[in-house]
């Protein structure tokens, strides 16, 4: 559905595009993740149709982007990170202006507008003035006319940014209900716990390039260097500790000073190397009560990769 290939974009000396390849199925929700400035926007732009690249080529729907502008646009529905919309519009008469934009006949838009509103939970907002509706209202709103020609494709750059916490939950219930619909979203966003429930697929960038690409467990799997392992030891821990820094694959060893029982080892070995070291403890005669695998999150990941990103 969506193809990428060697897509750069330069300008002057600087890339905010270096050599970005994707390939995204029909019906996937594909979750593009970086720090401001990383290319998410720049990519997005260029798959509008809004942006040239410098080189490589992007199809949507068998469409090359840089030729067949015309019907990539009737293939995709596209709600940029900075939205307009216009306040002296009603709501019904800005999705009526859109449709009659891209051809939608009059009796046709009357039977889609009411079918959009309900979709994102605007029905009782049809006869308000566009410039009443609140920061969350207007997002939604303008998800709404992404929609009105029914495209296979969604961009959406951003489409939680500035919203509270409550208009946040109401966006990720509109994307799920499309993602049912087996529309194809590609969505950039901070926000990446919601993200990683939310996304058959994710990609990080940082610097233009990607460094990371598949689903969630496969992203943790490419993004952390090595594990944390916490070990709780029973009675004096300076035995523990000792032992633990002579394995191979442990590259540091920390504890907490109000509880010296609890050591963490950064670790590079395999699960069967962990299987080994519980082994080797107890054979040595190391107390050890509890071995088991500190959980992170991608958040977390994510933030300790990028660092000075921005």
């Amino acid at each position: 559905m969506i193809e990428i290939q060697n897509l750069t974009k330069r300008y002057g000396s600087f890339t905010a595009l270096d050599n970005l390849n994707l390939s995204i199925d029909k019906g996937t929700v594909f979750g593009f993740v970086g720090p401001n400035g990383a290319g998410k926007s720049t990519t997005f732009s260029i798959l509008a149709t809004l942006l040239s690249p410098s080189e490589g080529t992007a199809y949507i729907n068998g469409y090359e982007v840089a030729k067949d502008a015309k019907q990539v646009r009737k293939s995709i529905g596209y709600v940029p990170d900075f939205f307009g919309v216009y306040d002296q519009f009603k709501v019904h008469e800005y999705l009526d202006f859109y449709g009659s934009s891209y051809g939608i006949p009059s009796a046709e838009r009357k039977a889609i507008i009411p079918q959009l509103l309900e979709l994102v939970n605007l029905t009782e907002k049809i006869d308000s003035y566009v410039d009443l509706l609140s920061r969350g209202m207007k997002q939604r709103l303008c998800l709404a006319r992404a929609l009105i020609h029914d495209p296979e494709v969604l961009i959406l750059d951003e489409p939680a940014s500035g919203l509270d916490p409550r208009a946040r939950v109401e966006m990720r219930g509109i994307l799920k209900e499309l993602k049912k619909m087996d529309k194809t979203i590609i969505i950039s966003s901070h926000i990446l716990p919601e993200l990683s429930e939310l996304c058959d697929e994710l990609g990080v960038i940082e610097h233009g390039q990607l460094i990371a690409y598949g689903n969630v467990s496969q992203i943790e799997n490419q993004l952390q260097a090595q594990k944390v392992l916490l070990v709780t030891v029973k009675g004096d821990a300076e035995q523990a500790v000792t032992f633990f820094e002579e394995d191979p694959f442990v590259v540091g060893v920390n504890y907490d000073e109000e509880n010296p029982q609890l050591l963490q080892l950064s670790y590079q070995g395999t699960e069967d190397d962990q299987v080994t070291l519980l082994k080797q403890a107890i054979e040595h005669g190391i107390p050890v009560v509890t071995l088991s695998q500190k959980q992170t999150n991608l958040e977390d990941i994510f933030m300790e990769i990028t660092k000075g990103g921005e």
